[in-house]
């Protein structure tokens, strides 16, 4: 076996429910082994019934897809041997929570012994040593979700597949499952494959991510490309927070810039090769530009601004700026040290926002539909 070759291969799938409309376009997409893949987009964008062909539960209406090289298109989910975990845990009531860790051993014939064994193996994994008698009805929400996880480990999966496991979950609750997850996984070396809408919960769990929009991957990338380099405007919008400034593109090659309405220009990095003249979108995320007093001339690339709204988030503060008419607000996020002597920016003051090049990046418009 090649341990080049990805766990799972998708190829050329394409899926449709109409005949119609393409809910999947054309995936070509490579499971590494081990890693912690995210699948992330909006509702409707195709990252759900991608897990579903990969589970089994749905065909593909075109192309392949292959475990270990093995085609695995026509085989019924049971026989794929993947754990899988979904948002409403789907425990059986009526067991109790070993029972319900169990079933998946049961389904496999493993002897009674050696099931009471890996049971215990299992909760204790996702601490819940103890519980092994007690219904689900008597546990909170993320201790469900721990057996639900404890049951898609127990029988020692290959691929482990979540669809958004974590969603019925307070904040607080998820945040902490979020860690609890990871290291789980940094522990196990299973695959993990997890669907999400969620870009916060993408990045702090993943080594890589798959962003979905209208049945396409718009860019697979680790979390730190995603965020630093988003391939295009779609993406930008969708991970993380971004300024975005609406211009025209100026100049080719590495000297480019958006030109603003008002005639000002922002030097940046013209990302999709747009030619001159084409109508473009600057976006910078907002811990990267710099605030300055209005009496204090910037060194670089910078706006006229005047502070709209100021909004307290505890370790940084962010400014609402109006930088001019047909534009939106610019956001700003200052960090806060408990040190800050300086007074901080109010509504109503002038400002100048300097916007470094390397970090303006320019797209072409996203496309409609």
């Amino acid at each position: 076996m090649n341990h080049a070759e990805p766990l799972v291969r998708f190829s050329g799938v394409q899926k449709t429910y109409d005949g119609e409309q393409l809910v999947v376009r054309a995936l070509d997409l490579d499971i590494q082994r081990g890693e912690f893949l995210s699948l992330l987009g909006p509702s409707g964008s195709g990252k759900t019934t991608t897990l579903m062909m990969l589970a089994g539960f749905e065909s593909p209406t075109a192309g392949d897809i292959l475990l270990d090289g093995k085609q695995i298109t026509r085989t019924p989910p049971h026989k794929r041997n993947f754990g899988m975990v979904f948002q409403n845990y789907a425990l059986f009531p009526h067991l109790t929570v070993g029972q319900n860790v169990a079933y998946p051993l049961t389904v496999r014939k493993v002897p009674k012994a050696e099931q009471a064994d890996r049971v215990k193996k299992a909760l204790d994994m996702v601490r819940l040593t103890g519980m092994a008698d007690r219904l689900p009805a008597r546990l909170s929400g993320g201790q469900q979700q721990r057996v639900a996880l404890a049951r898609a480990l127990v029988f020692n999966p290959q691929l482990v597949l979540m669809d958004e496991p974590l969603g019925a979950l307070d904040k607080q609750l998820r945040e902490h499952m979020q860690i609890e997850l990871k290291e789980l996984h940094r522990q196990l070396g299973v695959t993990f494959v997890y669907v999400t809408h969620d870009q916060g919960e993408a990045l702090t769990m993943s080594d890589r991510v798959a962003v979905f929009n209208e049945g396409v991957i718009q860019q697979l990338a680790d979390v730190e490309a995603l965020y630093e380099t988003p391939s295009n405007r779609f993406v930008a919008g969708f991970v993380g927070d971004s300024t975005v400034i609406t211009g025209t593109l100026q100049g080719s090659g590495t000297a480019c810039a958006l030109q603003l309405p008002d005639g000002q220009r922002l030097p940046g990095l013209n990302v999709n090769h747009l030619a001159p003249g084409a109508p473009a979108e600057a976006c910078i995320r907002p811990e990267r530009i710099a605030l300055h007093a209005a009496s204090a001339a910037p060194q670089g690339p910078a706006l006229r601004a005047t502070v709209a709204r100021a909004i307290y988030y505890g370790d940084h503060l962010r400014l609402m700026c109006d930088i001019g008419t047909g534009q939106a607000q610019a956001t700003v996020k200052l960090p806060l040290t408990r040190a800050d002597a300086n007074p901080h920016p109010e509504p109503g003051d002038a400002v100048w926002l300097e916007f470094p090049t390397e970090s303006v990046r320019i797209y072409a418009l996203p496309t409609v539909h």
